[in-house]
C-alpha cells in the first residue's frame, strides 16, 4: 500500500474505504460479508474509512465491525456532520454523540461537514457557533481533524477552502469531472493551501467501469498496457501528487483484491502522454452516448411521489450505452414490476430533487425525457397485465 500525509504529516492510505455501499438484504447490511471486506482492507494496508450518519445503518456496521475485531486503534474514521439538519447549538453535539455511540469510539479522527454548498451555508452554522463547537471537540481530542465534502462548481469550493482554517476536504473527481464539479482547478487551490484532498465518486457510481461503450472497451482492449476500466480511472487520480486518498465502495473482495493491487504500486507521475491520450478517446466515447451525467448518489432521494430517480437515468442512460431493448428491461423490472411503479411518469414537476442534486442535473427535465423514451405503449400495456396477474 502507498501512502500520502495529511496535515499533520500522518500516513494515509492512497485507497479508502467508502463505507456507503455495504452490501445489504431487505435493508439490512450484511455485517458478516462486511467484516471479512474490511478486516481484509486493513490487512492490506487501507487506514482511512469513510462512512456518514445518513448512509443507514453503515457508522454502526463499522462500529461493530472494529469492536469484534479490535481494530479501532489501527485506522482513521472519516465520518460527517448531517450540518442540514442542524437547527441550533444543540443538535450538533446531538448528532455528534449519536455518531461516536454508532461507532463505539471515543473520538472521530477526520470529521467533515457533510455536502457543504456554499458559503452562506457555513456563515448559518458559524452564527449557530460551530466554530467555537470545533475548537473545543479538537482541544478535548473528540475530533482530530476537520474538513468538508463537497459538490459543486470550482469558484465556491475556492470561497468555502478559503473561509475556514480546515484540514482537509473531500470532492467528487475524475477523469470524466476534470472541468466539472471542484474540478483540477479546486484541486489545485486546496493543494496551494497545504489541504489534503480526499476523492469521492472516482468511478463516477461505476459508470467509468461497468456498462462502458463499445469504443471505449475496444480502446481499452487495443491498448498494449493492460489493465482494467477501473484500475485506469484510480490510477489517473493518484498520478496527480495533490490527491491524497481516493475513496472506493468496495463491497466484494473481487473489487477489493483488484484495487489493493493496484495501490501497492501506483506513483505520482507515472502516467505517459500515450495513456492521457487513450483516456481522452475513452472519455470522447462515454460522452457521445450517455444522456444523463447522474452518479447514483442518492442526495435527491427520496422523491416526494416516489419517482426513484437514480434508476430511472440508470434505465434511461442504457440505452444509449447498450441498447434500447436493454434499457427498457432494466426500467420495466426495477420500476414498473411494483404495487407502485416507481417510474418519470409520477413526477409532478416539483422541483424538490434539483435542490440537492449535488451535479446541478436539470431533473425534472430529464425525466420528461426519460419517460417518452421508456413509457411507451410496451411498458404501459406490460404495467396493467402485471396489476392484473399480481391483483394489485
Amino acid at each position: 500500500m502507498q501512502y500520502r500525509k495529511d496535515r499533520n504529516g500522518r500516513p494515509i492510505s492512497v485507497l479508502g474505504y467508502g463505507c456507503m455501499r455495504f452490501t445489504a438484504h431487505a435493508g439490512r447490511i450484511d455485517l458478516d460479508k462486511a467484516e471479512k471486506e474490511i478486516m481484509a482492507a486493513i490487512d492490506g494496508g487501507i487506514n482511512y474509512f469513510d462512512t456518514a450518519y445518513t448512509y443507514p445503518g453503515s457508522e454502526a456496521a463499522l462500529g461493530e465491525i472494529l469492536r469484534r475485531n479490535s481494530a479501532r486503534d489501527k485506522i482513521n474514521i472519516a465520518t460527517k456532520l448531517p450540518h442540514y439538519y442542524v437547527k441550533n447549538a444543540g443538535s450538533m453535539e446531538k448528532y455528534f454523540q449519536e455518531q461516536l455511540k454508532r461507532l463505539q469510539t471515543d473520538h472521530v479522527d477526520y470529521y467533515l461537514m457533510h455536502m457543504l454548498t456554499d458559503v452562506k451555508t457555513w456563515q448559518r452554522l458559524t452564527d449557530l457557533g460551530i466554530q467555537e463547537w470545533i475548537g473545543e471537540k479538537k482541544k478535548n481530542g473528540a475530533i482530530r481533524q476537520i474538513g468538508f465534502s463537497y459538490h459543486g462548481n470550482s469558484d465556491m469550493f475556492c470561497q468555502l477552502a478559503d473561509a475556514y482554517d480546515w484540514d482537509f476536504c473531500q470532492i467528487q473527481y475524475n477523469y470524466m469531472d476534470e472541468h466539472s464539479q471542484a474540478g483540477v482547478t479546486g484541486l489545485k487551490h486546496a493543494a496551494g493551501k497545504g489541504l489534503p484532498v480526499v476523492i469521492m465518486e472516482p468511478l463516477r457510481g461505476g459508470k467509468l467501469a461497468n456498462n462502458l461503450p463499445p469504443e471505449a472497451v475496444k480502446a481499452f482492449d487495443g491498448y498494449p498496457v493492460k489493465r482494467s476500466p477501473a484500475e485506469w480511472a484510480f490510477r489517473w487520480l493518484w498520478n496527480q501528487p495533490a490527491v491524497t486518498c481516493v475513496l472506493s465502495g468496495m463491497n466484494s473482495m473481487e473489487m477489493l483484491n483488484e484495487n489493493l493491487r493496484a495501490a501497492d504500486t501506483c506513483r505520482a507521475g507515472e502516467l505517459t502522454e500515450a495513456d492521457f491520450a487513450l483516456l481522452s478517446r475513452v472519455s470522447a466515447a462515454i460522452n457521445a452516448r450517455m444522456k444523463v451525467g447522474c452518479t447514483g448518489c442518492r442526495y435527491c432521494m427520496p422523491c416526494p411521489q416516489h419517482v426513484d430517480i437514480p434508476g430511472v437515468f440508470a434505465a434511461y442512460n442504457r440505452v444509449y450505452t447498450e441498447n434500447k431493448l436493454a434499457g427498457l428491461r432494466e426500467y420495466f423490472m426495477c420500476m414498473g414490476l411494483r404495487k407502485n411503479p416507481t417510474g418519470a411518469g409520477n413526477c409532478v414537476q416539483c422541483g424538490k430533487c434539483e435542490a440537492h442534486c449535488p451535479q446541478q442535473l436539470p431533473i425534472r427535465e430529464m425525466l420528461k425525457a426519460a419517460k417518452k423514451e421508456l413509457e411507451g405503449p410496451i411498458y404501459r400495456i406490460g404495467v396493467k397485465a402485471v396489476k392484473l396477474v399480481m391483483k394489485y
